[in-house]
């Protein structure tokens, strides 16, 4: 059972982060599983219907590849560009994070959470 209250939070803490990243309402509705935009909106306005289980692990990905890449370039302007430039890692296969997240799929979300915490602790 998914607590209401720390799912607001959650999709709070998403739209704070893809504002920084600069996403568009297109790549917001796709790493958060394509919801509906009128479902989209009425998050962003803190209101609308519960947020189901897979976007609250979504959000939780997001919210763990933000920090990840903010320990490793500690400079804001630095971590939040990182998201959107063409990356030669292997898993990127020279796409951007951001390519790679909004194609959808909650396993490029988490294979991209699991790339940076290695990089954090290699």
């Amino acid at each position: 059972m998914i607590d209401e209250p720390k799912a607001k939070v959650g999709l709070k803490a998403f739209f704070n982060i893809a504002k920084a990243w600069r996403l568009s309402e297109d790549d917001e509705a796709a790493i958060l599983g394509q919801p509906d935009r009128e479902v989209l909106r009425a998050w962003k306005d803190g209101k609308g219907p519960e947020a189901g289980e897979e976007t609250v692990l979504r959000i939780s990905y997001v919210l763990g590849i933000f920090k990840a890449i903010n320990i490793l370039l500690p400079i804001p302007a630095r971590a939040d560009a990182w998201i959107s430039k063409p990356n030669k890692a292997r898993i990127f296969g020279g796409r951007s994070a951001r390519d790679r997240m909004t194609d959808g799929d909650i396993e490029d979300l988490k294979a991209i959470r699991q790339y940076l915490d290695a990089q954090l602790y290699t």
